[in-house]
């Protein structure tokens, strides 16, 4: 019998769980590996340029690896994957083909139809590149309406076996006695503490023939130029290795921390690598919490590392599945505003707001906290289109996917979905970024003034904000806070916020 592995391109995984089905039933020399690029996929948004060369680089290096283990490949580039793959079997002749479950819906549904259009058996293997899927958690959550966070993250905590201490008959506690140091991950960078540079790596003549092709592509974002990523899995965790070397004792106390002549400070940068299967969830969380253990971490920079991983990339994609198809479609707050052109320049005043776009237009990168406080409070407190703001971000960052960016962009960052993946919306006034970073040192506008010619875009739209929806909001008991600073506003100085505010979304709107 003679058979065919489709290797999707975002699941280039050493140990292919659909490769080993299919070597399980067939013999190696009556088996095809196939990977293909699409040029239409490629097509569908302006994709930053140094995601397609990762994407790209990875795919190839993945397939010569292949080869030099033996086994038949077919690489092909076509204009769609549907063209690419009835080649192929119009080729070959499989009798069957084995694949991954795709991490995207709509992927799934191509995967649903794909027998009938190929005419062959295809076998669609369970996702194993999270750990959600290896753990069944749906089972944990039956009957529960909403699942929060936390709630999941313990889980996984219990499920992983991960920072817990205890026996099976007597029950597990979290290490330290707490599940959950997020207090202690919020403090701003000293003032000149130095950053450790992370690992860059010299693009190789295959990187670079892709790096060639990739920059003729008109429809993209950003330049192939720079280009220093890893593109195999031996790479992969190298740069992971950097960062336990010598950035993760520093990660917990200020991973919430912002400057302007860093975009990575003491981030992992590994989440490329996790979403494209060059790294494994799992074994990324061991190695920190051997990191702990062997007293080389403090637990509060090893656990909010892992609750990054297992915890909040998890729940991401659990909570993608649990919403689609209709997670797309949400719009809690109903604002339809276009985003502004500055997004695709950063040609704007603020300048927190301009060193988060020039990374991602120039890098593909900014760090979770640039992204949730600087650009997606923006698009929030400014009523920018969920579904632009979205695109945007899939098209600019180098982690991007679907899976990644509705839940995370749509629910978390703009609380489109109603509060299905976050408890409150997450927003905030020039007071937490000025407090959080040196963006306002170097800002035209004053961080501390909430009306006035000067004053931060983002303090009377943050106000505004909580003008227009308090009604609400005031059912949200985590917003309580928030709401009690409206009364330190008199009636002049709210209708002065109003007006401010006013004025500048009339601003955008006609830029």
């Amino acid at each position: 019998m003679r058979g065919s592995v489709w290797i999707l391109g975002d699941q280039l995984l050493e140990n292919h769980p659909a490769l080993l089905a299919a070597e399980a039933e067939i013999s190696r020399k009556s088996l095809r590996v196939v990977l293909v690029e699409s040029a239409a996929r490629a097509r569908r948004l302006p994709y930053q340029r140094k995601k397609l060369v990762l994407l790209f680089s990875a795919m190839r290096h993945l397939a010569l690896s292949l080869q030099e283990r033996g086994y038949n490949v077919d690489y092909l580039r076509a204009e769609d994957m549907l063209t690419a793959l009835q080649q192929h079997v119009s080729e070959h002749r499989p009798h069957v083909l084995f694949c991954m479950a795709a991490s995207e819906y709509r992927g799934r549904q191509f995967q649903a139809r794909l027998a009938d259009r190929l005419n062959i058996s295809v076998q669609v293997l369970p996702n194993t590149q999270f750990l959600c899927g290896r753990y069944e958690l749906d089972s944990a959550f039956s009957g529960e309406r909403r699942v929060v966070m936390e709630t999941f993250y313990r889980a996984m905590r219990l499920r992983c076996g991960l920072l817990v201490e205890g026996a099976v008959d007597k029950g597990f506690s979290p290490a330290g006695g707490k599940w959950n140091f997020d207090a202690e991950n919020r403090r701003p960078l000293p003032r000149g503490m130095p950053v450790p540079q992370r690992m860059r790596f010299e693009p190789d003549a295959l990187t670079r023939a892709v790096m060639d092709e990739v920059r003729q592509i008109e429809q993209a974002t950003g330049s192939v130029e720079g280009f220093d990523l890893a593109v195999t899995a031996q790479d992969a965790w190298q740069a992971f290795r950097d960062f336990l070397d010598h950035r993760l004792v520093n990660f917990g106390a200020y991973q919430d921390a912002m400057r302007a002549d860093s975009d990575t400070l003491f981030h992992a940068r590994i989440s490329p690598y996790l979403n494209l299967g060059l790294l494994d969830p799992l074994a990324v969380a061991r190695a920190a919490e051997e990191r702990y253990h062997q007293g080389l971490a403090p637990l509060a920079a090893a656990e909010g590392f892992i609750r990054q991983v297992i915890g909040w990339r998890e729940y991401i994609y659990w909570n993608y599945w649990c919403q689609m198809p209709g997670l797309r479609r949400m719009n809690h707050w109903q604002a339809h505003r276009l985003l502004p052109d500055f997004f695709w320049n950063a040609n704007t005043r603020m300048n927190c707001l301009r060193h988060v776009i020039q990374h991602a237009l120039l890098d593909g990168y900014a760090h979770h906290i640039e992204r949730l406080v600087v650009a997606s409070n923006f698009c929030q407190l400014a009523g920018i289109d969920p579904q632009q703001v979205t695109d945007w971000f899939t098209s600019c960052f180098i982690d991007a996917y679907e899976w990644v960016m509705l839940p995370n962009v749509l629910g978390m960052g703009l609380y489109a979905d109603g509060g299905r993946t976050a408890t409150k919306p997450y927003i905030a006034s020039a007071s937490y970024i000025q407090r959080m970073s040196d963006y306002c040192a170097a800002c035209s506008y004053q961080p501390k003034a909430r009306t006035g010619q000067d004053a931060c875009p983002f303090n009377f739209l943050y106000w505004n904000f909580l003008l227009q929806r308090q009604a609400e909001l005031s059912r949200n008991p985590r917003m309580a806070t928030s709401l009690l600073g409206l009364r330190r506003l008199d009636l002049q100085e709210q209708q002065a916020i109003q007006q401010a505010a006013a004025d500048f979304l009339e601003m955008l709107d006609t830029r």
